[in-house]
């Protein structure tokens, strides 16, 4: 069966010519899938094409299995996908618009030690046509339009690469959501190789860098990743990124009481980032750890992270802290997915 939601243009306008209709029906259907409609509900498409449809294509959804609504507004969703594997997503009201942090992956082999996403590793990674239907899930869930995408959520997209890129080229096309680039952002847990390639797409995506420690000592302990991409090579990397796109990268920096969030870190911090990118506009987004059972990880107070924020900005880094969004619904990532697979019979 042909995934048609995760297709181009010109590759739907191929298939639906091997079917035998017009042309111009696959312009019809483009606009249909990308608005997350069902097949069914397609008024334009006739009958029999529908038929031919429903005998060699599959339009991929996702099922809400839970749902989450925090006091400040936001969601989380927990979704099932076709095959039983679950993921989730959140969805996040601003002042500029709404946006939906979304999952590359249903699960993640990277083994960050303070994230819930990775406690059962990796089962496997998203199509497409699985990232955007989280999306259209939840404006059909809160009939609101979403405006901005961070890939954000369980998984490494640089582990899936073509499926994440496939994802944003059909999520800024014009006939589909038409969502700018420059509201489109992406995180990595530090795939030197994955920025690298990821330079030469020309796509204007905001890349956030999941960095966390000043030395690869601290990184090493609570990042497997930097084994195989220390920090000197991941800022080598981020470096290229900046000097092929210009684009300004954000780091984030989840402070961990007693880890990575004295003042002598933050020193060290400023330090690494102005010795290794000079002329770079550098920003560090720090995150007050978010809990999990399975782990010992503590936040600091607010006047450690107070002092953290003064230290950088002091030494020219400029930081800030990360707004605390869904802290009453388990809205970090993996927590959901997480509790459900505990519940589930072995």
């Amino acid at each position: 069966m042909n995934d048609i939601l995760s297709m181009y243009p010109d590759e739907l306008t191929a298939f639906v010519l091997e079917l035998g209709e017009e042309k111009y029906r696959a312009k019809q259907l483009f606009y249909w899938l990308h608005r997350g409609v069902p097949l069914e509900r397609m008024s334009n498409i006739p009958n029999k094409m529908k038929e031919k449809l429903a005998g060699s294509a599959v339009i991929p959804s996702v099922t809400m299995e839970e749902k989450r609504v925090s006091s400040d507004g936001t969601v989380k969703y927990l979704f099932r996908c076709h095959d039983g594997e679950y993921i989730e997503s959140v969805f996040m009201r601003h002042d500029y618009g709404n946006t939906v942090c979304v999952s590359s992956q249903a699960g993640c082999r990277m083994g960050c030690r303070f994230c819930a996403s990775t406690l059962q590793g990796l089962s496997r990674s998203l199509a497409a046509s699985e990232m955007l239907s989280q999306i259209y899930a939840a404006q059909e869930d809160t009939g609101e339009r979403v405006t901005n995408v961070v890939i954000m959520g369980m998984g490494e997209p640089f582990d899936n690469y073509d499926n994440v890129i496939r994802f944003i080229r059909l999520l800024n096309n014009e006939q589909g959501l038409n969502i700018g680039c420059r509201r489109i952002s992406l995180s990595t847990c530090g795939l030197a190789d994955g920025i690298r390639r990821f330079a030469n797409e020309g796509l204007p995506v905001t890349l956030s860098v999941s960095l966390h420690a000043p030395t690869d000592e601290q990184r090493n302990a609570i990042m497997p990743v930097n084994r195989r991409y220390p920090i000197s090579v991941l800022l080598a990397a981020c470096r290229e990124y900046f000097e092929k796109t210009g684009r300004r990268i954000s780091f984030e920096y989840a402070l961990i009481d007693g880890q990575n969030n004295s003042e002598k870190d933050a020193q060290t911090l400023a330090a690494l980032l102005k010795s290794n990118l000079p002329g770079m506009a550098v920003h560090v987004n720090l995150i007050p750890v978010n809990p999990i059972k399975e782990r010992d990880f503590r936040r600091g107070d607010k006047k450690m992270t107070e002092k953290f924020v003064s230290e950088l900005e002091r030494l020219g880094v400029n930081a800030t802290v990360r707004r605390r969004l869904g802290a009453d619904i388990d809205a970090s990532c993996g927590q959901l997915r997480q509790r459900r697979i505990g519940e589930m019979p072995q």
